[in-house]
């Protein structure tokens, strides 16, 4: 059975932090956990989230600190669950950005009907206010033609260059390894064939360089992968 969303649960007390795992699956959601700030911003980093449960005391980075960064990147909803219970922390933390603050202990059955809520709300958003076009500097994808254009002029693609360039415009700061690319664009698993992914990736780049050879649009990372040049 397919998962409806992908939830990073970051609470440093393990029977708590397996708690929520715990309801999260029920509710037919795929948790991720992460027992400290910092830990919680490399999974952040590395993919798309549909929701965050955070504990405000944290080892390194502070519960506040995560919030503020996750709100400042993304517009995913944060479910605060912190044993503060006092009025300021709760105005705080929502004035931050917070979409929701449960205090423990809390009821199962409650936080199980806040994360349905949360996340129902946060997919019809993003369904609603899904872009038609895409835009990097002088480069245009229109998502409903499937069209591309940089310095106005129409770029013919193949269907794999299209896609790869989707990925890297829709999310412009992440660096994209050859596995990342290459499962997202194939569907298939990366078993380390670079030629596939780096034929495709130089077709792109010169189709962009011949429209604008002024401007620079994908960069290589070494030993990563690729991302847009900002």
């Amino acid at each position: 059975m397919e998962t409806e969303g992908n939830i990073l649960i970051v609470e440093d007390d393990n029977d708590i932090n397996e708690l929520l795992c715990t309801i999260a699956v029920k509710s037919n959601y795929f948790p991720q956990p992460a027992y400290s700030g910092t830990e919680a911003m490399i999974y952040f980093q590395k993919q798309e989230w549909d929701l965050v449960i955070l504990d405000l005391m944290l080892p390194g980075m502070t519960g506040e600190e995560v919030l503020a960064k996750i709100v400042n990147e993304s517009a995913v909803p944060v479910i605060i669950i912190s044993a503060k219970g006092d009025q300021q922390a709760k105005i705080d933390c929502l004035r931050t950005g917070a979409a929701d603050y449960i205090t423990k202990p809390f009821d199962i059955e409650e936080v199980s009907a806040r994360l349905d809520s949360q996340l129902n709300r946060y997919k019809r958003s993003r369904t609603v206010s899904k872009p038609v076009d895409l835009v990097f500097k002088d480069l245009k994808v229109d998502l409903e033609a499937k069209t591309v254009t940089v310095n106005q002029q129409l770029l013919k693609l193949t269907v794999i260059e299209y896609m790869i360039l989707v990925l890297l415009v829709s999310s412009p700061k992440k660096v994209f390894s050859k596995a990342n690319l290459f499962e997202s664009v194939w569907h298939e698993n990366f078993h380390g064939d670079d030629n596939t992914v780096n034929v495709h990736m130089s077709n792109l780049r010169t189709k962009l360089a011949k429209a604008n050879r002024d401007e620079e649009y994908i960069e290589t990372i070494w030993g990563m992968g690729y991302r847009l040049k900002t």
